[in-house]
């Protein structure tokens, strides 16, 4: 487990991370949302030990990461631009992990090595930013991590290889148990993989929960009036967000489907359905609620 608490960074006057508090269950596939600047690649940076908390603490299995090689050891971090030794090959950086880390696993380097379209022999520094992050990915599932940390993995990746990484990655936490975090401003990237989400804002943590949580209970209905009835004919539903357009009337509401769908029905529309919520409208139609500007917060 990854223990946040009052965990506070600074960089001179700026505060990057300010006394913000959540935990991650072990096995879990939890997703950092947030605009560029938020504090995600901080909270990756602290977890992973490279950065002292200036307040508060950050624990990983009950012990503190910085300056820690017994929680180093089990724990990968792929960070924005990944680091990879001068003129090296995939083939020299299995060789410097292997060193470090007590479950390296060649006979998983070279599995990954064949599904991933790398030569093993080839210079990393003469890669395209989407093969140098499949490199690193090879290099830390190699390492057989128990908490693999990754800052805007899919960035560079073809949707072919996307869609192979959070399969990839699926498959090593339902048989391991490994903790991934993935930070990323693109909600989309991360709807289909994660477990839990976590939106971040100006150093602090604006919503986490268990995604299915959030989706529970909340929908999306159109329909079709003519003519529309006064606003107050809803007042039943526990709406969220109206608006219409024409005869189209468009509301987020919460409950259950079928018994929206009764008090619909009821009123005579021409046309009506539920439509399932992305995970983007889900988080907006949240922290409107909850008075946020979102639209500036996720750009």
């Amino acid at each position: 487990m990854i223990e946040a608490k009052s965990l506070t960074k600074k960089f001179d006057a700026k505060t990057a991370l300010d006394k913000i508090s959540f935990s991650i269950g072990s096995g879990s596939l939890f997703g950092l949302v947030g605009s560029n600047g938020a504090g995600k690649s901080t909270f990756l940076r602290t977890a992973a030990g490279i950065y002292r908390p200036d307040g508060g603490e950050i624990l990983v299995d009950g012990m503190a990461p910085f300056e820690n090689s017994a929680v180093k050891s089990r724990l990968f971090f792929i960070p924005d631009y990944p680091y990879f030794i001068p003129q090296s090959t995939l083939t020299d950086m299995a060789d410097f992990y292997r060193r470090y880390y007590p479950e390296w696993n060649r006979d998983k380097f070279e599995k990954l090595c064949g599904i991933f379209p790398i030569g093993k022999k080839d210079k990393i520094v003469n890669m395209s930013k989407g093969m140098q992050r499949q490199a690193a990915v090879i290099c830390a599932l190699s390492t057989q991590p128990r908490y693999l940390l990754m800052d805007e993995i899919f960035d560079g990746l073809d949707p072919v290889m996307r869609q192979l990484l959070k399969r990839i990655i699926s498959s090593e936490v339902a048989e391991r148990r490994m903790t991934v975090i993935i930070a990323s401003h693109n909600l989309r990237e991360l709807e289909d993989v994660c477990d839990h989400v976590g939106l971040f804002h100006r150093g602090g943590i604006l919503l986490e929960r268990e995604l299915d949580e959030l989706k529970l209970g909340i929908h999306k209905l159109q329909a079709v009036f003519r003519p529309i009835p006064l606003m107050s004919a809803f007042a039943p539903l526990d709406i969220v967000k109206a608006e219409t357009r024409g005869s189209l009337v468009s509301l987020v509401v919460r409950g259950h489907r079928e018994e929206i769908l009764k008090k619909i029905n009821s009123m005579g529309p021409v046309f009506s359905e539920l439509l399932t919520l992305t995970l983007e409208e889900v988080f907006i139609s949240e922290m409107e609620v909850a008075g946020y500007d979102i639209e500036n917060i996720l750009k």
